[in-house]
């Protein structure tokens, strides 16, 4: 394979998929280099009903697509890990586990993480009753009593929206408080739908094939209970995957790369998309967003060169 490319986009979700699209019909030469699924995080999610074009199609045939319309524009794809990235002569230097690459601009999309319970059957429950996002897997449960853990803005809002159709919504909080803004507070303490559950964590989840329930423990007295449910939300924030660019690249102190709103880093030539970059809305639509400025601002970046 050519090791010079005019972009490299880390990453293979919705917004460096996006990117590589853009910049493929610039007549820029693009490699993507992805660590694990092509396709990113959306490829777990069973159904997306709220990218426009699709009434209802799974997340994995959804980024079927995305990759295909990008490999007819002759993007190039490599299975690796980046594990940083040098200044050099003709740009970047991309260091893999496995290669080096040499890009005249670079593009990272190398998206988040849902924050996980880390208990056993987890991921093997993620879609059959474990989700990590009450917006697109939400209208699943329509009509059915859900659970949410977590206490903070986005497990707030997140019971406000799934309590709009559905009868009961619990959330479990590991603190004898919720964690969040006032007026959420305020809006949760009001809402007859929705039951919070103090000074309890999640210590088992229940099922094998699908969920049937959790075992909540009480903080303080360490008593055990089965709580019945077959859907659980788990709102407890997102990590970052920004390690390999920390030399490189500003960081927020939860360790999302700071840009503008034109996608640039504080080192020109070097762009980022999507989930991995400082903001305050992550779903498909606004990755796509940031996916086609990044790329945008880096065919700008090179044609100036």
């Amino acid at each position: 394979m050519n090791k010079n490319f005019d972009i490299i986009i880390v990453g293979s979700g919705p917004a460096g998929l996006t990117s590589a699209i853009y910049a493929s019909r610039a007549n820029k030469s693009v490699l993507v280099i992805e660590k694990e699924a092509f396709g990113g995080m959306i490829t777990h999610s069973p159904k997306v009903e709220n990218y426009p074009g699709y009434e209802s199609i799974s997340g994995l045939d959804l980024a079927d697509k995305f990759v295909a319309q990008a490999m007819a524009l002759g993007v190039m794809f490599e299975f690796d890990e980046v594990k940083g990235i040098e200044k050099s002569i003709e740009g970047f230097i991309v260091k893999c586990e496995n290669n080096e690459f040499i890009a005249k601009s670079v593009i990272i999309a190398s998206g988040s993480k849902h924050r996980k319970l880390n208990l056993d059957n987890e991921d093997k429950l993620t879609g059959k009753g474990i989700s990590y996002c009450a917006v697109c897997d939400g209208a699943f449960y329509m009509g059915q009593e859900v659970v949410i853990i977590g206490g903070g803005n986005s497990a707030m809002q997140e019971a406000i929206l799934l309590s709009s159709y559905c009868p009961k919504v619990t959330m479990i909080q590991n603190l004898p408080y919720l964690t969040g803004e006032d007026s959420l507070v305020k809006a949760i303490n009001k809402n007859e739908k929705i039951d919070v559950i103090y000074n309890h964590i999640v210590v088992e989840l229940l099922g094998e094939d699908s969920l049937k329930g959790i075992v909540l423990q009480n903080v303080d007295t360490k008593e055990n209970t089965v709580f019945d449910t077959n859907s659980v939300f788990v709102c407890i924030g997102q990590v970052s995957d920004n390690e390999p660019f920390k030399n490189v690249c500003l960081l927020n102190n939860q360790g999302f790369i700071i840009s503008d709103e034109l996608c640039s880093t504080n080192v020109e030539g070097i762009f980022v998309a999507g989930d991995c970059k400082d903001k305050k809305i992550r779903q498909i639509v606004t990755a796509t967003s940031d996916g086609s400025i990044a790329a945008l601002q880096a065919i700008k970046y090179i044609d100036k060169k």
